[in-house]
């Protein structure tokens, strides 16, 4: 049965993007069957593993029309059983559309259900950088969300944002919603972020998870080689950070 992750947070520059291509390919890594999906107009994911979204006929803003499925849109990537379903720049107009059509948070989750549970273990959901009609598509198809954050004063308010979305995703669409918070960008040798990480920690407790993924170049030099960390630099701290985040998912019930 496939297990419906999004990757989300309103405030850009946060690893979002990197979270969900390092954590897919960590979970490929240990065996598991990830399919992700690229829910942000920016296209970013897409273009980390080395697909042109400007060469695309079809990408999820076609899967959200239900025009096609998942698996019609969905391509391999270079990695073994990491597949994606890419994007482009189309999106952003569909976003504007969706607010007049009936239940629209519901349509991803339409589409995600005629597909046969069994092929994935882990489909994970870059949202875009923004809390409107899509990512709610993605929390309402969602059972966990993951909010990358850094640990520093304006990231930690913008969390406030998500987890009134949270409720209201709660309230409206998916009552099974859950959340937690990954730490990305972290800097141990700046004493703010290490006293942030502590406040945080205190204030979240079994929201958070262990794994911190710390500031490493290598991950800004992944979507040039268009695999993930894991497969780029194996021995990376970041690889291995993401490696445990990944184990650390899988036992999360």
């Amino acid at each position: 049965m496939a297990r419906f992750v999004a990757v989300c947070n309103q405030k850009g520059g946060v690893a979002k993007t990197t979270t969900c291509l390092s954590l897919g390919g960590s979970l490929a890594d240990i065996g598991q069957k990830v399919l992700l999906v690229d829910l942000d107009p920016q296209a970013n994911l897409t273009m980390s593993v080395a697909i042109q979204p400007d060469s695309l006929e079809y990408t999820v803003a076609d899967v959200v029309m239900g025009s096609t499925s998942l698996l019609s849109v969905s391509r391999v990537t270079g990695v073994r059983d990491l597949d994606i379903v890419p994007s482009n720049a189309t999106l952003a107009v569909l976003e504007k559309a969706l607010y007049g059509r009936r239940r629209y948070e519901h349509l991803l989750k339409r589409a995600a259900m005629d597909m046969d549970p069994a092929l994935y273990d882990y489909v994970l959901i870059d949202c875009p950088p923004s809390l409107g009609p899509l990512t709610l598509n993605a929390l309402t198809l969602s059972e966990l969300v993951i909010v990358p954050t850094q640990a520093e004063y304006y990231a930690l308010r913008s969390l406030q944002n998500i987890f009134q979305l949270i409720r209201l995703v709660r309230d409206k669409t998916n009552v099974g919603l859950r959340y937690r918070i990954l730490v990305t960008m972290y800097d141990r040798r700046n004493s703010i972020c290490v006293e942030t990480l502590g406040q945080m920690r205190r204030r979240f407790a079994s929201a958070l998870f262990d794994a911190v993924i710390d500031v490493d170049t290598k991950l800004r030099e992944c979507p040039l080689a268009g695999v993930p960390i894991t497969v780029y630099k194996p021995s990376a701290r970041a690889a291995l950070q993401y490696r445990a985040l990944a184990e650390e998912l899988l036992c999360y019930e």
